[in-house]
């Protein structure tokens, strides 16, 4: 979109207000709004200046000053507030050489296209990621030093079978691993779903498909078109602001925290992606499952590099309660067509241009800008380096003699372990000056402090283990 076409929609829809957004280091967007009269079509090549040292993990504050620099491209309107505002995705702007910031995730996003195209391999990555989530009707929590505490309240979940309700208690509602995907009144979500992909498509992001997931009390998924690795990353970051707002507006709490429920599904995002050259996509070919050998190579990088990927795309402590080994959880680093028990899938599909490949293990938490742009560097190390994956495994992995499965190779246990591993193995994201080893340590130590006021907490479960010893 032209910068006259941003003023032209601006006039068109009466804006009184522009809101610029970035993405920060954990992945949450942020946001300053200015009035429309302080918007011009200078402001697309100057920027707009903000203080970006109380922005986590980013500058101190003697050398704060920084640029946003809306993207015209990424014009929208909210359809969430009050008066009317337009909405500009903006690149973070160091204001001594007007360069992308070395830690802004969307720049790292746009660095890592350039790089696909300096390597000759390909000149296009796409992407398509289906983050799942939870809504419920509230959720209350408490860390202090007199205990810890959290209660989630859905009237959808199994455990509410025996309350009392203003109405009635009606009874229709999914079990335990029974949310896939029975009609309504037991999905009690249907009408939400379809409004947050009316609001998604009014911004923007085309949707293909809303369904129940697995778990009980509210877990969904909303299925959206592939796009470049930059622009799908950008629309995840919508998607998640829609699904956020929308359940609010309902009344209702939604969250794309991996394991909210003990003992049911957590909330994964597989991840499709494949590199293209010249309009033909390079993982199409006659090997396993319809791959190139490109396409084996790509998963080999992946394959090789899942520890340290792992940090950045499981970035939390919670998101290891999802990745435990028994659990139906995407923990075996194989790849198979038909095993969804592997943490690389080959969906089938009928056309070449479709073929791709799934990773199972990455989740919501994850900052779409740093996840895609991680995997998709891991994938180049391995076709740079014709990494080899081997064999595919169409057995069920969740159900291997022993000796089999300590043959194949794990994610990380822990955020910790990931964090170690991303220590140790991060050249391949430092080649073409796309991640630096400065961004990198930064995103170490912001994660460690995560780290370890996990490991101080007192957990409630604790009590139950230990209390009487």
């Amino acid at each position: 979109m032209a910068v006259a076409d941003v003023m032209k929609m601006v006039k068109d829809n009466d804006v009184k207000f522009v809101d610029f957004r970035f993405t920060d280091t954990r992945g949450k967007e942020q946001h300053v709004t200015v009035p429309v009269k302080q918007l011009n079509e200078e402001k697309f090549t100057d920027g707009h200046a903000f203080d970006g040292s109380s922005i986590a993990g980013w500058k101190g504050i003697q050398a704060s000053d920084m640029i946003l620099m809306p993207d015209p491209d990424s014009a929208r309107m909210d359809p969430f507030m009050d008066e009317s505002t337009l909405l500009l995705t903006c690149d973070v702007i160091e204001p001594t050489d007007m360069k992308g910031y070395d830690r802004d995730p969307r720049s790292i996003a746009k660095r890592g296209e350039a790089y696909l195209k300096s390597t000759g391999i390909g000149d296009t990555a796409y992407f398509g990621p289906e983050p799942e989530f939870f809504i419920f009707d509230s959720v209350t929590w408490h860390t202090d030093m007199s205990g810890t505490s959290v209660k989630i309240n859905s009237e959808e979940a199994a455990w509410s079978s025996g309350e009392k309700y203003e109405g009635g208690n009606m009874g229709h509602r999914p079990g335990i691993k029974g949310g896939y995907f029975p009609v309504p009144p037991v999905d009690s979500l249907q009408d939400i779903r379809s409004a947050m992909c009316l609001a998604l498509e009014d911004m923007g992001v085309p949707v293909e498909v809303h369904h129940h997931e697995v778990a009980t009390a509210g877990q969904c998924e909303i299925g959206t078109v592939f796009n470049t690795l930059t622009r799908r990353a950008d629309q995840t970051q919508i998607l998640k602001y829609v699904v956020q707002n929308v359940a609010h507006a309902y009344g209702k709490t939604a969250t794309f925290m991996p394991k909210p429920i003990v003992g049911d599904n957590g909330s994964g995002m597989h991840v499709h992606q494949s590199i293209w050259k010249d309009g033909k996509n390079l993982f199409a070919g006659n090997g396993y499952a319809g791959l190139s050998e490109i396409a084996l190579y790509y998963i080999g990088g992946i394959i090789k590099h899942a520890k340290a990927l792992n940090a950045i795309t499981n970035p939390g402590t919670n998101s290891y309660k999802r990745l435990v080994p028994g659990f139906e959880a995407p923990v075996m680093l194989a790849y198979s067509a038909k095993n969804r028990s592997a943490s690389i899938r080959i969906p089938h599909v009928p056309s070449e241009k479709a073929r791709r490949i799934e990773v199972r293990f990455p989740d919501p938490s994850a900052n779409p800008y740093l996840a895609f742009t991680a995997l998709m560097m891991a994938g180049l190390d391995g076709i740079q380096n014709k990494i080899h994956p081997g064999d595919a495994a169409d057995k069920n992995l969740y159900d291997l003699p022993p000796e089999e499965e300590a043959k194949i190779p794990k994610v990380c246990h822990s955020l910790e372990m990931a964090l170690e591993a991303l220590d140790k193995d991060r050249e391949f994201l430092t080649r073409g000056g796309v991640f630096s080893d400065e961004m990198i340590d930064a995103y170490i130590e912001l994660k460690n402090e995560e780290v370890t006021r996990f490991r101080m907490t007192t957990h409630p479960v604790e009590f139950e283990m230990y209390y009487s010893l």
